[in-house]
């Protein structure tokens, strides 16, 4: 069971060209994605599980003309079953789920789940291409780099953060922004939210639900000089903050993340890190030729080295962007197409030792270590 063919190839490309970036203006990262990609897996004890996601919340199932990807991450995700279903549930939830899926044909499941509000996901060949899509936001200015820009970081969970964590690392000012009445997600891991997030970082806390709170937001977005978000497209433009009405200062870069694109009919899908990554063919094979997952929401981190990168790159020309980051497109850039669908023999497995990893090819066994554990929280 392994990841398709170009995975390795295409991280390092992704940290290479961050690296490229920076040092065009004196600011030179130089990161490893290993830690990056497989941290979290590390930090929590987490391994791969075949069909299972590693954290257990998404399974891959077989529909009646191809695999679906189902990801039940939230409580409410579970509530919403007997509807999706329209039966009531009785016993072990995911037997039930793969027996509809099983008489479903895979497009009409996932489009159905998606209807629910549930992430769900066609396995689909990665497609080549750009993961980003730029259009233009305010007037652009000369290029730049990011040190000392002002970030306004409104994302949530991982992607968004470990971009907003690699733009600090290389000079930004980032102030994180949630809603108070739904902090971030994240929170509820608390070792895996302080390697995100520095504890210095600057963190307010906005009521989204009143005028004062709206106008406070729309004060800090508008003079950013970088805006992180991962909301779907509707969620800010119902507050009136969506980034085609706001009045961005000029050479602006908004990176806007979401699971499959900001535009279309799956704008408002809703996605995560193993989904996507399903949804972008970021799959492993087993010998039978049946998907596997190949590590722990591989989706999320591979987005966050993306958004990071096109940030860097959107301020090298001068800013005035709208980025549109889909994670399922971001999962599809870091293989070739070629070969999709092959067994090889490359797999991440768990570490001989608390906080690492190992990835095993042609016989051989790397070990590469997680983020360092916060000492005063253990996960």
């Amino acid at each position: 069971m392994a990841p398709p063919h170009g995975l390795v190839d295409g991280l390092d490309e992704l940290v290479r060209r961050i690296a490229v970036a920076t040092e065009r203006f004196g600011e030179r990262a130089s990161l490893r994605w290993e830690p990056l990609v497989l941290g979290r897996a590390a930090m929590l004890g987490l391994s791969r599980s075949g069909r299972r996601s590693a954290n257990d919340s998404c399974r891959l199932l077989e529909a009646a003309d191809g695999w679906v990807a189902l990801n039940l991450a939230r409580d409410d995700d579970l509530e919403m079953l007997p509807a999706l279903l329209e039966r009531e549930i009785s016993g072990e939830p995911w037997d039930d789920v793969a027996v509809a899926v099983g008489a479903s044909p895979a497009a009409a499941f996932v489009t159905r789940a998606q209807l629910f509000g549930l992430p769900a996901a066609l396995l689909a060949a990665p497609v080549c291409g750009d993961p980003v899509r730029s259009s233009p936001l305010g007037r652009a200015i000369g290029e730049r780099g990011v040190t000392g820009l002002n970030v306004v970081d409104l994302s949530s969970m991982w992607a968004g953060p470990l971009a907003a964590m690699i733009l600090t690392r290389v000079g930004a000012d980032v102030v994180k922004v949630e809603s108070s009445a739904r902090p971030d997600g994240a929170r509820k891991v608390p070792g895996f939210y302080r390697w995100l997030h520095d504890p210095d970082q600057r963190e307010i806390r906005i009521d989204f639900g009143s005028d004062a709170g709206r106008s406070q937001l729309r004060c800090l977005l508008e003079g950013a000089d970088i805006v992180l978000e991962s909301s779907r497209p509707r969620a800010l433009a119902q507050l009136g903050l969506s980034p085609e009405t706001l009045t961005m200062r000029d050479g602006a870069v908004w990176v806007s993340i979401t699971g499959h694109g900001r535009t279309g009919s799956h704008a408002d899908w809703v996605g995560f890190g193993d989904d996507t990554a399903v949804a972008g063919g970021l799959v492993g094979f087993g010998a039978g030729g049946a998907p596997v997952f190949c590590a722990d929401a591989i989706a999320d981190p591979i987005t966050g080295l993306v958004a990071a990168t096109a940030a860097l790159d959107a301020c090298g020309r001068g800013g005035g962007a709208l980025l549109d980051v889909a994670m399922s497109r971001a999962a599809s850039s870091v293989i070739a197409a070629e070969g999709w669908g092959e067994v090889t023999d490359l797999a991440f497995e768990s570490g001989s030792s608390p906080g690492a990893w190992t990835l095993v090819g042609s016989g051989e066994h790397v070990e590469v270590s997680g983020p360092p554990i916060p000492t005063s929280v253990r996960v």
